[in-house]
């Protein structure tokens, strides 16, 4: 038989030869690469996931009319965007939404074959590409980590069935200019997805959603993974351009993509409730800030917050000798910067998703008191 696609090894995957040496130490290991929320829910929404009785139906794919209400609510509430109901999806997570929409839109515009994203960034983007047999072009970035627009080739562009845009970006925490990219694709007639998982926790300035440019031509994604320690839960949703919205509605019924009912109930919860996400970004924000101190002082780098997410992003001059560096000394699990793109292979990415206490315990094993 021919070979066809073989899938790659997944990048965390990688990273299993390092965790002897932190299991090994007093403490264990503290793991500070994958993004995984640690923190606690509010109550109220597990409790609605156990009194919803909406476990006894198939849940509407586009999700429940409370669901989207809740969605609709927050966004006018959070950002003083407007957004009919009609034109809000749930999706099952947001990473299936990355992974599977490029084979959406392949089938929707069969003469167009690309898909453009940040040169570093999350991997499903580029991975988005290959499993719908597309090509997947990187976007330059400028020195401040946004997407250079202008290096964009014309023939890239005409062939693009959509462009990512992740504001603050993963891994980077840089920030677009997310009027630019929407003017950029109305222009150039090429749809922007445009991934706010992390917007909550934007540190320069106030968060910024690429609807408040309008909603022809983009689609927003929402996560509650990050927001409100739900990445177990695995819901999202989606909003922005009518036809878009509509066309992916009725194209993910039939593939029968659907969040669980006591899901989407307790989805509907945590986005009424606004008071538990200042609370977390107090926490990441500490933590950022102590991690960032702890590395600086041990390392000699210069480690930087971030403008926005829960990452510090840094040139380590090699990603994996440092990354082996660190879990040998003090027991820390980090990603080596290759996993977000050929463009990060220097550098290091550290997830501040661990409690007070482990990241205290890493700096005591850097040597910091």
């Amino acid at each position: 038989m021919t070979a066809g696609f073989v899938p790659p090894p997944y990048p965390y995957d990688r990273l299993d030869r390092f965790k002897p040496l932190g299991e090994a130490m007093d403490g264990g290991l503290v793991d500070l690469s994958i993004g995984t929320p640690c923190d606690a829910p509010p109550d109220a929404v597990i409790a609605a996931l156990s009194s919803s009785k909406a476990e006894r139906g198939y849940p509407p794919s586009i999700g429940t009319e409370p669901l989207r209400r809740a969605a609709q609510a927050w966004m006018s509430r959070r950002f003083g965007v407007d957004v009919p109901v009609g034109q809000i999806g749930a999706c099952v997570g947001t990473k299936e939404f990355v992974a599977t929409t490029a084979q959406w839109l392949k089938l929707r515009a069969p003469s167009r074959d690309t898909v453009l994203f940040p040169a570093v960034a999350y991997p499903t983007y580029e991975m988005s590409a290959t499993l719908a047999g597309c090509r997947a072009v990187a976007v330059a970035a400028r020195a401040d980590g946004s997407m250079d627009l202008s290096s964009i080739e014309p023939v890239d562009a005409a062939r693009a069935l959509m462009l990512w845009v992740n504001s603050p970006n993963n891994p980077t925490g840089a920030l677009d200019d997310l009027h630019a990219v929407a003017a950029w694709g109305r222009l150039n007639d090429v749809p922007i997805f445009s991934d706010e998982c992390y917007i909550e926790f934007t540190w320069d300035g106030p968060p910024r959603t690429i609807l408040e440019s309008g909603l022809d031509g983009v689609i927003v994604v929402h996560s509650l993974s990050k927001r409100s320690n739900l990445a177990g839960l695995r819901v999202g949703f989606y909003a922005g351009d009518a036809e878009l919205v509509t066309y992916l509605q009725e194209v993910r019924k039939h593939v029968g993509m659907l969040v669980p009912g006591p899901v989407q109930a307790a989805a509907a919860i945590a986005l009424g409730d606004d008071d538990h996400v200042a609370v977390q970004r107090d926490r990441y924000r500490w933590r950022l800030e102590r991690m960032a101190s702890a590395l600086t002082q041990w390392s000699g780098l210069e480690i930087a917050m971030p403008a926005g997410g829960f990452y510090l992003w840094f040139d380590a001059h090699d990603g994996w000798k440092f990354a082996e560096r660190l879990a040998a000394t003090a027991g820390a699990l980090v990603s080596p910067g290759d996993f977000y793109g050929a463009g990060g292979s220097q550098n290091v990415r550290v997830a501040v998703v661990q409690p007070e206490d482990r990241i205290e315990l890493v700096a005591r094993r850097l040597g910091l008191r």
